[in-house]
């Protein structure tokens, strides 16, 4: 099984930082800037790419990468062509990690083991399925493994931490993506107030690596939370940026 995922850990372990998990809404602003964007992330430090497959109903997304999922599907982006592009950009980006971000609806409809042999092929390393709970993930985990994907689950702000420590349990190559705030993804001015004792808490029950996402949009909130978990993960603040300028370029982190 590939370590891509768990060797970015590492690597941000070894120069004292958090990993950067970035996401992006493929094909927004068009395909061709989303996939050259990917391409300025990994020159920019990215150590993870999480790749967010557009879809009609979106309910856990806020309105900026709603809108960007919208008008993505509109230019006629599809699952397939996410994992076409992944594809052709593990063929640039060998030791970046990929992760594909998506609703369990549009797995369902491809065929488990015709998705798992996609994404395979396209070099990703790991699945987020939005939708998908623990009690029902064993029959997307059950195709994944035998060819060397992982799966990285969701923790809510109110998820039991013994309910944590399942989700953590019989994962290899992955890390639990913490969310920060309750209700939908989009950058905020401010962090939740306990939000870095829940980051301790998590970290003492799992035996992987954390990354907080949803809110996370400058730099000291980037290295606020990196003291608490692993990784931090931005995704709103990088997709309003492209479909503003069209690209991604010098700081990537206000």
């Amino acid at each position: 099984m590939s370590n891509r995922i768990t060797n970015a850990f590492a690597k941000a372990k070894s120069e004292n930082r958090g990993a950067f998990v970035a996401y992006l809404t493929m094909g927004y602003p068009t395909p061709e800037k989303s996939e050259a964007a990917v391409d300025a992330l990994v020159a920019g430090g990215a150590d993870i790419i999480e790749f967010g497959v557009p879809f009609s109903d979106p309910f856990a997304d806020g309105g900026v990468i709603r809108s960007a999922a919208y008008e993505a599907l509109r230019q006629g982006m599809t699952l397939d062509g996410v994992l076409a592009m992944a594809k052709r950009l593990r063929e640039r980006h060998p030791e970046t990690g990929f992760v594909l971000f998506t609703y369990y609806n549009l797995i369902f409809s491809k065929g488990l083991e015709k998705f798992a042999d996609a994404a395979a092929d396209a070099g990703i390393d790991a699945v987020l399925s939005v939708d998908l709970p623990l009690e029902e993930r064993d029959e997307l985990l059950d195709v994944l493994r035998p060819r060397g994907l992982s799966y990285i689950p969701l923790i809510a702000p109110n998820t039991p931490i013994e309910r944590v420590a399942e989700s953590a349990k019989g994962l290899e190559n992955s890390f639990l993506y913490v969310i920060t705030v309750k209700g939908t993804t989009g950058a905020r001015s401010e962090l939740p107030p306990d939000l870095l004792g829940r980051l301790d808490e998590i970290r003492r029950v799992s035996p992987l690596p954390i990354a907080a996402g949803f809110g996370i949009s400058t730099r000291a909130h980037a290295e606020a939370v990196s003291a608490h978990a692993d990784g931090f993960v931005v995704g709103s603040a990088l997709v309003k940026r492209l479909g503003a300028e069209g690209r991604l370029e010098g700081d990537l982190l206000p």
